[in-house]
């Protein structure tokens, strides 16, 4: 696959060499021709052009399998999306280059009270957004209040706007008994707080989190609803356009409030559906930076001069998810025989080449709370077999498997994992047949629970436990996040109870307990914990990949 980047390369060194035999057949004195000029000019999918000037201007091009869903970070908890709104957006608290520390971001510095219910923020001074208005903290206040009511006039509930992930992490929206933000607060210009009306274990670390970035309340009344096709904010880099599964363009935000950043003159991130083709395109010069590369081929990466070899930190899970809640999956055993019937291990010695272990829980092996004493379910035919009879389809039955059309960081070949799964059902006599869609749609129906089965997973992305299991399990989350519509009071009770509990040994042992219920109730088989590889060209400098699979590229250089 070619990009149209490459196609202009190539037209312009054939005028540049037609030129050369024109010039020497003529017989005249040597003049530059046209191609011979400083800039090599690439007209982009929106008409403009991104232009690579040797004087200086510097345009870095990042493959990803997939389209963002929405570019108004709190509407989605699609990884593509936050990718991009990582560049254009910023939050109070940032993440350390490669660890879940804290670090200033929007806010310079905090105070939280003794009690755990004020949270103080001191803003950065002389901050802009890009059209030119001040950041600060009625900003800060009007982009909480819009998550956190449905009813503020910037939530945009009529237009289907859901900020789930502001519900998931702060218990709830305005009215719940759960929300945890009695008030935002200004302060002053560059003071604000949030008084809580019960502690959070984690708060600080949700002030890091893509999802809270704080666009411009200018833009939110200028565009409306349709800000999640035109963010504003006061990050590094400005949007320019998105051309939908193509390409999505940024430029330099030249008064940028941290000095001498970012690096780059043009970000563009686009779209190369599949792993293989992507590498192609980074080995032919189309593109600097590729996520999802094949397991596979890493070492062939690792050995090449001119490519950068990444793999970011364990911080995921994959997985196969039922919808407990629709016929024939509201089976409990029927559950139960699929996953001893999805062999795990194959999956991961097939398709991770080293880079991935077996899962068991719906949670990274390092983080708090994690259950080792949970037994999973054991891969064995026979065991399967015997379970399937007794859920009452000793024939057999056929079943839907949605796959994913992208490569993630937690599955970089869906398509194959599916065919693997595919054939170990096929064992027990339950015939699979594949379901393929889109990404934006496959995770606006997987959503509305149009799917029986289906393959997704999750990344941390603010290295709390509760990310993980409340995100994806809680029933507050049916028909977001929680795409198994899997509700079980006990579990609700306990992620509940771990959310307001300061002492962390004591959260640590709700989410113990929870893991064990869940894996009892099998709404999901966990299949895989993965350590993503990446590559660049190694032209690409200061390039740093992020557990949370969102990081700034402000520091990014081309050499």
């Amino acid at each position: 696959m070619r990009s149209k980047r490459s196609k202009w390369s190539l037209l312009l060194m054939l005028m540049f060499l037609l030129m050369l035999v024109l010039s020497a057949c003529g017989g005249g004195e040597d003049e530059p021709s046209e191609a011979e000029g400083d800039a090599d000019t690439t007209e982009t999918d929106d008409g403009s052009d991104a232009t690579e000037d040797s004087g200086g201007e510097k345009t870095l091009v990042f493959a990803r399998g997939g389209d963002s869903e929405s570019l108004d970070p709190g509407s989605t908890s699609d990884g593509e999306s936050s990718r991009v709104t990582r560049q254009v957006l910023e939050t109070l608290i940032d993440f350390a280059p490669d660890s879940f520390e804290l670090e200033p971001g929007l806010a310079k510095e905090w105070e939280v009270s003794d009690d755990g219910l004020k949270y103080t923020f001191y803003l950065q001074e002389g901050v802009k957004f890009h059209d030119g208005t001040d950041f600060n903290a009625e900003a800060v206040k009007i982009n909480f209040d819009r998550f956190a009511d449905p009813e503020h006039e910037y939530a945009f509930a009529d237009h289907d706007y859901v900020y789930f992930m502001y519900s998931a992490m702060f218990g709830g929206h305005k009215g719940d008994e759960g929300h945890v933000v009695d008030e935002v607060v200004v302060v002053d210009d560059h003071t604000v707080e949030f008084n809580l009306n019960t502690p959070l274990g984690f708060f600080l670390q949700n002030m890091g989190m893509t999802y809270f970035a704080i666009t411009s309340p200018a833009a939110l009344e200028e565009y409306g609803p349709e800000i999640n096709e035109n963010p504003v904010g006061t990050g590094p880099f400005k949007f320019i356009s998105w051309t939908k599964d193509d390409s999505i363009i940024l430029e330099k935000n030249e008064d940028y409030w941290k000095e001498g950043l970012p690096k780059l003159d043009r970000l563009i991130f686009e779209v190369i559906p599949d792993n293989a083709a992507r590498l192609i395109a980074l080995r032919s010069g189309d593109i600097d930076i590729m996520d999802g590369l094949n397991p596979d081929d890493a070492a062939g990466v690792e050995t090449d001069e001119d490519l950068t070899l990444y793999a970011r930190d364990e911080n995921n899970f994959g997985y196969v998810g039922f919808n407990v809640q629709n016929e024939p999956l509201d089976n409990e055993l029927l559950r139960q025989a699929i996953s001893h019937a999805i062999d795990r291990e194959a999956i991961v010695d097939a398709l991770y080449a080293g880079y991935g272990t077996v899962a068991k829980n719906p949670l990274p092996p390092s983080y708090l709370g994690y259950n080792d004493d949970v037994e999973g379910y054991q891969y064995d035919v026979e065991k399967a077999k015997e379970v399937l009879a007794e859920a009452g389809y000793e024939d057999g039955l056929e079943i839907d498997l949605w796959t994913m059309p992208v490569a993630r960081p937690y599955m970089p070949d869906p398509e194959k994992t599916a065919e693997i799964i595919q054939n170990n059902l096929a064992e027990i006599g339950i015939t699979v047949n594949i379901v393929r869609e889109e990404w934006a749609p496959y995770l606006e129906k997987t959503a509305a629970g149009e799917h029986q089965i289906y393959m997704l997973g999750w990344s941390g992305t603010n290295g709390d436990p509760d990310y993980f299991l409340s995100s994806l399990l809680h029933g507050d989350l049916i028909g977001d996040s929680n795409r198994e519509f899997y509700q079980s009071d006990k579990v609700d009770q306990l992620l509940n109870e771990a959310k307001v509990e300061i002492d962390q040994e004591k959260r640590a042992d709700m989410y113990k307990e929870a893991q064990a219920i869940i894996a009892e109730d099998v709404p999901m088989v966990p299949l895989v914990h993965s350590t993503p590889v990446m590559a660049s060209s190694s032209t690409v400098k200061n390039y740093v990949p992020h557990l949370s699979t969102s990081e700034s590229l402000e520091e990014v250089d081309l050499e």
